[in-house]
């Protein structure tokens, strides 16, 4: 169970990736965490069975596997505790109704990633919570939404596809004011580049699916508080009944020790290929918050120590197929709803379908591109071919 007091805090990122979540002497020296496969946990007499007297009760609800990524990303994360879900999106799904009840009013950046605002509009609505849409750019104006009943901001920096910066610690400032719980989706700069808890919010989310497994290969969410939040986060984690297997908890964390490195490259890689992308004629706007040009660029640097491999652009105005032909052309991009693992990914998308609180002015097409570890000047020989094939079309 995470929620331990932590004891590499004095160490740089780099080095609390490769020592958090394993304790070597405790398992005769061995380097990783042992892989429990837990169900059934015995109990030594009838007292501790009927006082649940013992570190671990039943499977689901703890291992020594279990609490090793979790106690990880805790230490990495800066937070209180940290409990695990099969999915990023159940890991978004538990930590809002953890908090939230009938007659709840939350707010929502209007930037968020699509399957939440899927959630919030079905689940949520049928339970008679309300949320409100709001501009990912309000900063300190949120105030103006805040209700008696408000119970929650939710807010991804940078938002989904579109890649607004959002003035966190303005909104968890007022939030504070108010009473009212900040929640985070940090997926797409993970704990190493967004401390979330040193910038106010309550609650952080990861889907660990991205960058923490970085293989493309396990679905995996966290979901980690500050102390005030743990007891009723973990609470209903574990009535809801969420968990994660160990055999996916081992590729976690093994993808987790190399996190610092792969984040860097995956960086590196994908602003040299935005700047290249961006001086392109086919090019109208980048959409990195890296880049000067970009409008959050300054609240980008205030708050965050780096970027990831996640961006987008918006292409001069074309034709359908003259944008399918550039995307078919790719042979190193492939095409697919995820991001975060070791090879590169490019989507269309079109937020005017599902925007409400702000409006799409966009003529272009826009593509979301994730840039992976493989050698730059492939990557641009290949977007190169596919421009090239998009003229002919």
């Amino acid at each position: 169970m995470s929620g331990a007091k932590h004891t590499i805090d004095k160490y740089h990122d780099s080095t609390k990736v490769t020592l958090s979540g394993r304790n070597p002497e405790e398992n005769f020296g061995i380097v990783n965490p042992p892989v429990y496969h837990a169900s059934t946990i015995l109990y030594p007499d009838v007292a501790a069975l009927e006082t649940r007297n013992q570190k671990y009760s039943y499977g689901r609800r703890g291992t020594p596997t279990i609490d090793a990524l979790e106690n990880a990303i805790t230490e990495l994360g800066g937070g209180y505790g940290t409990r695990l879900a099969p999915s990023g999106m159940a890991a978004i799904s538990t930590a809002i109704l953890s908090f939230v009840e009938a007659g709840d009013h939350i707010l929502v950046t209007d930037s968020v990633y699509s399957p939440t605002r899927i959630f919030c509009d079905s689940v949520l609505k049928r339970l008679g919570v309300e949320t409100e849409y709001y501009d990912p750019l309000a900063g300190a104006a949120i105030g103006e939404k805040l209700r008696p009943g408000t119970r929650l901001v939710f807010t991804e920096s940078p938002g989904s596809q579109t890649f607004e910066i959002q003035d966190i610690p303005a909104i968890s400032k007022v939030a504070a004011e108010h009473g009212v719980l900040v929640f985070t989706d940090n997926t797409w700069a993970s704990p190493l580049y967004f401390k979330a808890f040193e910038h106010g919010v309550d609650v952080s989310i990861q889907a660990a699916t991205k960058y923490i497994v970085g293989h493309s290969d396990v679905m995996m969410g966290s979901i980690t508080t500050n102390e005030a939040c743990w007891k009723q986060l973990y609470d209903s984690h574990g009535a809801m009944g969420q968990t994660a297997g160990p055999d996916d908890i081992f590729l976690a964390l093994r993808g987790l020790r190399s996190l610092d490195v792969r984040l860097e490259r995956h960086m590196n890689n994908a602003i040299e290929i935005a700047r290249w992308l961006e001086a392109r004629p086919e090019v109208a706007k980048l959409l990195h918050p890296a880049l000067p040009s970009h409008p959050g660029h300054d609240l980008w640097k205030r708050d965050f120590s780096g970027a990831s491999g996640l961006f987008s652009l918006i292409l001069n105005p074309c034709s359908k197929p003259a944008r399918d032909a550039f995307l078919n052309a790719l042979q190193l991009f492939g095409m697919g709803y995820s991001w975060g693992g070791f090879e590169s990914l490019v989507i269309p998308f079109d937020p005017a379908t599902y925007r409400t609180a702000t409006a799409w002015r966009e003529r272009g097409h826009a593509l979301r591109f994730h840039i992976g570890l493989e050698a730059v000047e492939d990557l641009v020989d290949d977007l190169a071919n596919a421009f090239a094939k998009m003229a002919q079309a």
